[in-house]
């Protein structure tokens, strides 16, 4: 077996983080105009979206290269640090939301935004 460089492995890091970032930012971004009421109700129903693998994928998603990939009936999934938020139950290396009408949970770094509220190692919508 081939062992990847250096280079390598800090190449795929660093686009795991931008993915990661981005992912976030979207999701954010989606809460905060739901929470701003500046689109419609049907339109904020927050979507299950595509996960960076961690081991097994999440219930109700399927593997798909380096990605865990939402099927027709999932929930929320965020990868887990620690212990799952209020309402998340623990999926391997992940927190599924216990229904589809879950909060949007978020990685905590630092304080929470406005509209969301601390839980563990998570910020939760308010909605």
């Amino acid at each position: 077996m081939v062992k990847p460089n250096t280079s390598t492995r800090t190449f795929k890091l660093t686009l795991k983080r931008t993915l990661m970032r981005t992912l976030m930012q979207t999701r954010l971004a989606q809460s905060l105009l739901c929470a701003g009421l500046l689109l419609p109700a049907a339109a904020c129903a927050l979507q299950p979206q595509p996960l960076l693998r961690q081991g097994s994928c999440p219930g109700g998603y399927s593997q798909s290269g380096s990605y865990c990939v939402p099927g027709a009936h999932a929930r929320l999934a965020v990868p887990r640090h620690g212990s799952c938020p209020s309402g998340y139950a623990q999926s391997g290396e992940y927190c599924l939301a216990g229904s589809d009408r879950s909060r949007l949970a978020i990685p905590r770094v630092g304080s929470c935004p406005g509209g969301y509220s601390q839980s563990g190692h998570y910020c939760l919508s308010n909605r």
